[in-house]
């Protein structure tokens, strides 16, 4: 019995991790360290305290050297400059639809101010949850930002799909053990290969959601 449909935010959502990336990049070039941009879509769907080291260790620099809200900082307002706000096409109004059969929730490891300040422009009166990094102390690829999602919607796992667009979040819902669907929005289906089912794009995404009933049943 298929009840809530979990969605992550940057990537599946709205066209957002370039953004990020540019943000994160001019805040580590502020603290004299260099990163690409794979290094962070590697780590997309991770909060800043868990993401944060890992990036510092790829520009070949100790974590223990940097003051983490002094970047966090940098990024935030960099983020706030740049962004333009904008969801992929046709998903507002698939989620309407949605809303109608499903319960429906957002878990993002990105901030709290951010994620609700892009669902609340975009997608008013959508979700029933929103979890943000903020909200847990272990990001994606932990099970638990799915799993609290699942205790506020008050279902049971085997009644959710997750729908993931990163590497950390397709193994944060198969660690919850949650059925899991992957779009490769900025990454090759392959390395999306845990999810029980990759789509292509996200045409086939929206149509794939839309021909789900709330009594359809799914394995996991």
């Amino acid at each position: 019995m298929l009840k809530a449909l979990i969605f992550d935010m940057d990537g599946v959502l709205v066209n957002s991790m370039p953004f990020h990336a540019a943000a994160w990049k001019k805040a580590f070039l502020d603290m004299g360290m260099e990163i690409q941009d794979q290094d962070i879509y590697a780590i997309e769907g991770s909060n800043p305290k868990n993401g944060l080291p890992l990036l510092i260790r790829k520009a070949r620099k100790e974590p223990e050297a940097y003051d983490f809200e002094t970047i966090t900082s940098i990024y935030r307002k960099e983020f706030k400059r740049v962004f333009k706000l904008k969801a992929f096409d046709g998903m507002k109004e698939c989620l309407e639809v949605l809303k109608t059969r499903f319960l429906l929730s957002v878990v993002s490891g990105s901030d709290h101010l951010i994620v609700h300040e892009i669902v609340d422009q975009l997608f008013p009166d959508i979700f029933d949850i929103v979890v943000t990094g903020d909200d847990i102390t272990n990001s994606k690829p932990h099970p638990d930002p799915f799993l609290k999602a699942v205790e506020l919607l008050n279902v049971q796992r085997e009644e959710c799909i997750v729908i993931e667009n990163a590497i950390l979040g397709v193994e944060a819902a198969k660690k919850a053990k949650i059925y899991c669907i992957g779009i490769p929005t900025y990454l090759e289906p392959s390395q999306l290969g845990r999810a029980d089912l990759v789509v292509g794009d996200h045409k086939q995404l929206m149509q794939h959601l839309l021909s789900l009933e709330p009594a359809h049943g799914f394995g996991v």
